[in-house]
């Protein structure tokens, strides 16, 4: 388990720059993911607040209030409008909803973690997480080099199984498991099959931008990187929807309430 130093270290300045993440559409593209998910969680959740644990650049929580949502999020470097600096235990009130958008697989005891979150919904509240399945085929596949590990900043690897016990002995109700809504189940397989190729590059790398990445990287291996994983899209596809299809994808996103 690394130290909070090595955390502090691994989360510095190019893993979440003010002047976005990803090259070409890729922010204007989770954008419009988020806003899907706003949308949804707005007509699922009753009446009242939604939190948004881990909001990350606070695009979610911005998506949720344009949806007509009360909506805050918390997360350990604050930034953007309604996101604070603060721990779950210490937030106040009950919340209609709470969100783990690939945020629980960072904390330290994300057991302990549901069950708080569990305490502070309101009746018919909603829970929805999304993280890394450690039981999928692309995790098995790739093993030690699989995307989703994400060391050290991912420090709880489960399978989906696990996942949906804990919040049944919780007394929640699972609404929805979905292998495909949580994301990265493409691009699990694409970053894999191109990591498999000589140099091992790396196509996280290569979808970012230059401020965005832990290491340098030419505009040649770049533009190279980019046009192998366009190649490789059909086999990664077929991949994805196998391992989909199986109920064993490469996240999980599963939606239960509070009852």
């Amino acid at each position: 388990m690394p130290t909070e130093l090595e955390l502090e270290r691994a989360y510095d300045g190019w893993y979440r720059p003010r002047s976005g993440r990803f090259g070409g559409p890729g922010d204007s593209l989770l954008r419009k993911l988020r806003a899907g998910l706003a949308t949804r969680l707005a007509k699922t959740a009753p009446n009242g607040p939604i939190l948004d644990v881990g909001a990350g650049d606070g695009t979610l929580v911005e998506a949720l209030r344009a949806a007509g949502r009360d909506a805050a999020g918390i997360e350990r470097v604050p930034s953007p409008p309604w996101v604070t600096e603060t721990a779950l235990a210490d937030v106040e009130g009950q919340w209609a909803g709470i969100v783990y958008w690939h945020s629980l697989e960072h904390l330290r005891g994300a057991g302990e973690e549901l069950r708080l979150a569990v305490s502070k919904l309101s009746p018919g509240g909603i829970l929805a997480v999304a993280m890394p399945n450690a039981a999928s085929m692309q995790a098995a596949v790739f093993g030690d080099r699989w995307f989703a590990l994400d060391y050290p900043r991912h420090l709880v690897h489960v399978p989906s199984s696990a996942l949906r016990s804990r919040l049944a002995e919780l007394g929640m109700s699972i609404d929805r498991v979905s292998y495909w809504r949580g994301g990265q189940v493409l691009f699990g397989w694409l970053d894999g099959f191109v990591g498999w190729l000589p140099g091992r590059p790396s196509l996280y790398a290569a979808i970012r931008r230059a401020p965005a990445r832990e290491r340098p990287m030419s505009t040649s291996a770049r533009i190279a990187t980019l046009a192998a994983a366009c190649l490789l899209v059909p086999l990664a596809l077929a991949c994805a929807a196998f391992e989909v299809a199986c109920r064993r994808g490469g996240t999980v996103y599963v939606e239960a309430r509070h009852v």
